[in-house]
């Protein structure tokens, strides 16, 4: 369709938002940004793109940064893996690339946590490179416009939607294409209820024509979501409390939590004192239960945990009885660490 790109251009220029990624050629920020927004909403993501760009101005500084620093300043972002990948191939251009971001498409696809999206959306933000992003945005826009029922999730789907838009991208102005298709999808083709009266592409839309925009696009795949319970033990002696660095092939990577007995059902009060992992913790040392938190629900992509924190006051040195991997700091050390959002609301509710 030949007004396709020009349509949306001229939307674009009127209606797009002032976002400080927009304003910059600089590979490493476009980078930095789109790491950030993967599955994260603009406003929650600015501050932290902000905050990145403010402590890591550069690629050098990034790579050369503290990881622990690094996920303290992601904090509460999720998706952990994506600040990893972050610093882990900061390391690789500033050591394979001396510092220049590459400039290929093939080569951007090589680097850690980057994908066919993000390898397009940088090729072509920074570099001007005639490659289609296809994000959620693009798959809901194309569907809708083109009448396209394939499942977005398979295979077929992926090759014909990426063919589509291709196909479509002003070879000329490839970056403010993709820029104009990502936030069209974002602001004007919603997921829900958009406002199909002002769309300016809706006398060339199918989905409009044929009443079925609620329906478009269409998944075949529902993900199977497990159950996690989080038994959290906050273990006080005398200003101090232990921590424990989740290094295990698992959720928070390298990010501190409490000592945890995790089980595949809510257990009582009773059946948790009597079970052997608190005994294997507790048993040779005398304690008193302070206190036992309401249930915390946190939702992760593929899982849902209920945590409870339970306060607990140990008569002895928490270095006598703990294993060697659990770390004691004073508690008023703790927010030197970078911790999951579940830990931080749950010491946010003890400050007040």
């Amino acid at each position: 369709m030949k007004h396709f790109s020009p349509k949306i251009i001229t939307w674009y220029h009127q209606n797009k938002r002032d976002l400080p990624w927009r304003n910059t050629k600089d590979a490493y920020l476009i980078w930095l940004s789109e790491i950030i927004l993967q599955q994260t909403r603009v406003d929650q993501g600015m501050a932290y793109y902000l905050k990145f760009a403010e402590h890591f101005p550069t690629v050098k500084q990034l790579a050369q940064a503290d990881n622990d620093k690094v996920m303290k300043l992601w904090q509460g972002l999720g998706y952990y893996s994506r600040a990893r990948n972050l610093h882990t191939t900061a390391k690789t251009i500033h050591t394979l690339y001396k510092g220049k971001f590459p400039d290929s498409h093939e080569e951007i696809l090589t680097l850690k946590g980057v994908g066919d999206y993000t390898a397009a959306a940088i090729a072509s933000f920074a570099f001007n490179k005639p490659h289609a992003v296809v994000d959620g945005n693009v798959y809901r826009v194309l569907s809708r416009i083109f009448g396209i029922e394939t499942p977005i999730d398979s295979s077929a789907g992926k090759k014909e939607f990426y063919k589509l838009a291709n196909e479509l991208i002003d070879k000329k102005n490839p970056g403010l294409h993709n820029q104009a298709v990502m936030e069209f999808g974002a602001m004007q083709c919603k997921p829900v209820n958009p406002d199909c009266s002002i769309c300016p592409l809706s006398a060339h839309c199918y989905a409009f024509a044929k009443q079925v925009v609620a329906e478009l696009p269409i998944k075949e795949k529902k993900t199977k979501v497990r159950n996690r319970y989080f038994n959290y033990m906050v273990l006080r002696n005398k200003g101090t409390i232990a921590i424990h660095k989740r290094t295990a092939k698992d959720i928070w990577i390298n990010l501190h939590d409490f000592p945890l007995i995790e089980t595949t059902i809510e257990l009582s009060e009773e059946q948790l004192l009597k079970s052997p992992e608190w005994k294997k913790m507790l048993g040779k040392t005398k304690y008193s239960i302070k206190s036992i938190s309401t249930p915390y629900k946190h939702i992760l992509s593929h899982q849902k945990i209920y945590a409870r924190f339970i306060e607990i006051d140990c008569k002895e040195s928490l270095k006598t009885f703990l294993p060697k991997d659990i770390l004691i700091i004073k508690e008023n050390d703790i927010q030197k660490y970078a911790v999951p959002r579940l830990v931080d609301l749950y010491l946010e509710k003890k400050k007040h």
